[in-house]
């Protein structure tokens, strides 16, 4: 093949690397960050549930200050990770802020057991909830984006990104059983346990990406230290139409899904009232949300990437989006509500999540780690934030569900198209950089 490449079909090419498309050499990387993600979100799932029921109990009312204080606790901490980043190498960096998370989890828990101001705790704890989730994730991502190039990316985002999955399966149905059973802090344990055996994880990778043999990216320098200043990430944003429409596509993607998430906690509130029948309701709509996105990412991601293009592969969840706020403008039931929610989280995990951890493949390592952070958590929760007040003015004015429903297709139309654009856009960048290796390679060629 071109490039040097193998196909998965050349010689003794497997089943699965038949059916999730991975060439020789790239199983260990693909297996290690499928388990990586799977402990991550198996974790991370295990604690959702909690968080949105003391989200609930907090008031629904006061949920907009949480989204907030969630926004301003990550104006806080993304200048904290900056600094780790511009001063420790990645070997060092990632295990370090995974066990600051771990910590915190157990912290939680003891305050939390022992049953001291749990209104506060439970505000405390989702705020932090919404912190820990985005961080870990997005340091998960520029550490695949450091190891896979845009091509591996089109072909094992997906398959990786099942691996989250298929913990996010798990997760849900332990809270599912467990949350009628027991108090909820009495999971948190649990979930510190799981996030632990990430680290394993880490050091698998680092070490097969200095043995990898699959033609791929060279550990040449990744392991150092980033260096530079804690705000360098945050100009190159500001500087690069590219990563600017990369937070626009973000901002609308957490806009909508900040307005589905109120209209489910308005119609969940009015349609339970025990807090174990709730909890056991967030966990349904994970589990079945999961156990339909892991096929899709295992089988259909790549393939979808491969036969329409990153563009129309981007653009594909806003359609969905579009069309399940029409119908939800005509029908604001509780089971439409499920639907529409399972349909939208499964195609964003299955396509738009892998698809816009794509885009970041093609940008220099310093952005990999601290714009990408930056946009991953500060843009991502300001238009949490702004999205929340927005909702609540929206129904301070008389807008019930069919009203903000009506309010969010325009916006879904609008991200679309930006998807699409930043698609085309990443493929033309790809494109560039493979010409630049070439010119590369041959200006030091020696002379036939």
């Amino acid at each position: 093949m071109a490039n040097g490449t193998r196909s998965p079909h050349d010689g003794n090419g497997s089943l699965l690397a038949r059916l999730t498309l991975v060439e020789r050499g790239e199983l260990p990387g693909l297996i290690g960050g499928f388990l990586y993600y799977f402990c991550l979100l198996c974790s991370y799932y295990i604690l959702r549930p909690v968080r949105d029921e003391m989200g609930v109990r907090g008031g629904v009312e006061n949920m907009q200050w949480l989204f907030t204080a969630t926004f301003v606790a990550m104006l806080v901490a993304v200048p904290i990770f900056a600094a780790l980043a511009t001063r420790f190498r990645r070997n060092a960096l990632i295990p370090a802020v995974y066990g600051i998370f771990i910590a915190c989890i157990l912290g939680f828990w003891l305050w939390l057991r022992a049953d001291v101001a749990m209104e506060w705790g439970a505000r405390t704890f989702f705020v932090w909830l919404s912190v820990f989730n985005l961080f870990v994730v997005s340091v998960f991502w520029s550490f695949m984006a450091d190891l896979f190039d845009d091509r591996q990316a089109a072909r094992m985002f997906g398959a990786i990104a099942a691996g989250g999955s298929a913990g996010a399966i798990i997760g849900p149905g332990l809270t599912g059983v467990l949350a009628q059973q027991v108090e909820p802090h009495a999971l948190l344990p649990i979930a510190a346990a799981i996030l632990a055996l990430t680290l394993p994880c880490m050091w698998a990778l680092n070490h097969w990406s200095h043995r990898r043999q699959d033609g791929g990216k060279r550990p040449d320098g990744e392991e150092r230290a980033l260096g530079g200043t804690l705000l360098e990430g945050v100009k190159a944003v500001i500087g690069s139409r590219y990563l600017l429409g990369i937070c626009a596509f973000i901002w609308l993607y957490t806009t909508l899904a900040t307005f589905l998430y109120f209209t489910q906690a308005d119609i969940v509130e009015s349609a339970f009232a025990d807090t174990g029948d709730r909890t056991s309701v967030f966990a349904a709509i994970d589990f079945t949300t999961n156990a339909l996105t892991v096929g899709l990412q295992l089988f259909i991601t790549a393939r979808l990437v491969r036969r329409f293009g990153l563009g129309k592969a981007l653009a594909f969840v806003p359609a969905i989006v579009a069309v399940g706020f029409l119908v939800l403008a005509a029908i604001p039931a509780l089971l439409v509500l499920a639907a529409f929610q399972v349909l939208r989280r499964a195609g964003n995990y299955a396509v738009a999540k892998p698809g816009r951890e794509m885009l970041f493949t093609v940008v220099p390592r310093m952005q990999k780690y601290k714009s990408k952070n930056f946009i991953d958590t500060v843009v991502y929760r300001g238009g949490d934030a702004i999205a929340g007040w927005v909702f609540t003015g929206l129904g301070a004015i008389g807008l019930g569900t069919s009203g903000v429903s009506l309010v969010a297709v325009p916006l879904a139309v609008i991200w679309l198209v930006i998807g699409y654009r930043l698609g085309i856009a990443q493929q033309d960048q790809a494109q560039a950089l493979r010409r630049e290796e070439q010119d590369g390679r041959a200006a030091y060629s020696p002379a036939p």
